[in-house]
């Protein structure tokens, strides 16, 4: 643990920090006021109208009881984006949203199966935020992946179809394939068939685990599903071996404290493991998780590596590193961006150093 502290950063110095986010939802990043406005575009009852109660309504920032508490805000978020318009709308105003804390690169997932109710196929869903992220990387800068969902609690044909859609979307903006849902009672090991489809066609894919369930979780998505990274892997503190395997074999963690927090996969901020992973070796990532659910940013989430776990400015800077060499993007791709983030990156650190030494001088 660095005890190099002298260089006390501010939210506003880590906003300017080149940064990935590789664990976000976008049906659990909208805004307020987009979804108040879609309901009322398309008169949908949400049993709110104004900002004030439907953050209440959806729990947002609030520790939830459970998981399965947390994901009921899904419901009000699902139910607005059921069009092509809305699902474009979400897409494209997160890019604006993360180009505002200087994210380079987001993979954005959800599941295309979620957003059917008004009769929308699957390609159209998928196509519809393919090119909200595409206008919103011409608009705001910020390159992108689609990442898509399997929902743990839903039928195994649907995860399956989910991985075909994936497959015939490679190389035309999915990036990956994920699985989702309550994950108590609904082990990752009942959708073998659809990462079997992922693996046999090189595609990438994560998995929620340890998040609500133990190791246990954390192997099954490794060994069995043949996961590239763990969704959260709060819980791998548990087991000794699979820590050192997951160590050993350099496998990401998408961590995402305020949500282990409001879901309660942590009793409270002050016992999340992350520090104990990064100490040890892990290559830990941070990530939102649910934007607005959450009410986070992956800003928030380095200032809460440095502020409560005590990061110095260069460990932050190996954790966004981490995310960048993370990213599920062609080598060459990566290289490139992660060198141009890097030249960023240091210099906007320099400057911080600089400016904090020249105050501690005039302070003496």
């Amino acid at each position: 643990m660095s005890k190099d502290l002298k260089f006390k950063l501010t939210l506003e110095d880590i906003e300017k920090l080149p940064k990935t986010d590789l664990h976000l939802h976008l049906d659990g990043s909208l805004r307020l006021e987009t979804i108040l406005d879609l309901a009322e575009k398309n008169n949908i009852n949400i049993g709110v109208n104004n900002k004030e109660d439907l953050a209440k309504l959806i729990h947002m920032g609030e520790t939830c009881d459970s998981l399965e508490q947390y994901l009921e805000a899904f419901k009000i978020t699902l139910a607005v984006l059921q069009t092509r318009e809305s699902l474009y709308r979400a897409a494209y105003e997160l890019a604006e949203d993360v180009a505002k804390e200087n994210v380079k690169y987001m993979e954005v997932r959800y599941a295309p199966i979620l957003h059917r109710e008004k009769g929308l196929n699957l390609t159209e869903i998928i196509e519809a935020v393919l090119h909200g992220l595409a206008d919103g990387k011409r608009d705001f800068g910020v390159d992108s992946g689609v990442i898509l969902s399997g929902i743990r609690n839903i039928s195994t044909e649907y995860s399956l179809r989910l991985a075909e859609l994936a497959v015939a979307y490679k190389n035309f903006g999915v990036v990956g394939f994920d699985l989702a849902g309550a994950e108590a009672n609904y082990p990752a090991k009942n959708h073998q068939e659809a990462f079997k489809l992922i693996r046999f066609n090189n595609i990438n894919s994560t998995c929620h685990a340890g998040e609500a369930y133990g190791p246990e979780s954390i192997h099954q998505a490794l060994h069995i599903i043949g996961a590239h990274r763990i969704g959260h892997g709060t819980r791998l503190r548990e087991d000794g071996n699979l820590l050192n395997y997951v160590n050993d074999h350099r496998v990401p963690l998408e961590v995402c404290i305020k949500s282990n927090v409001q879901t309660q996969a942590v009793k409270d901020i002050k016992t999340h493991p992350v520090r104990f992973y990064f100490d040890f070796g892990i290559r830990i990532t941070a990530n939102t998780d649910n934007r607005l659910i959450t009410d986070t940013t992956v800003s928030d989430e380095l200032f809460l590596l440095h502020n409560t776990f005590k990061f110095s400015i260069d460990e932050l800077r190996e954790v966004i590193i981490n995310g960048f060499k993370s990213a599920f993007m062609p080598y060459r791709k990566k290289q490139e961006l992660l060198a141009n983030s890097l030249k960023e990156l240091d210099e906007i650190i320099g400057d911080i150093k600089k400016s904090r030494n020249k105050k501690s001088k005039k302070s003496k």
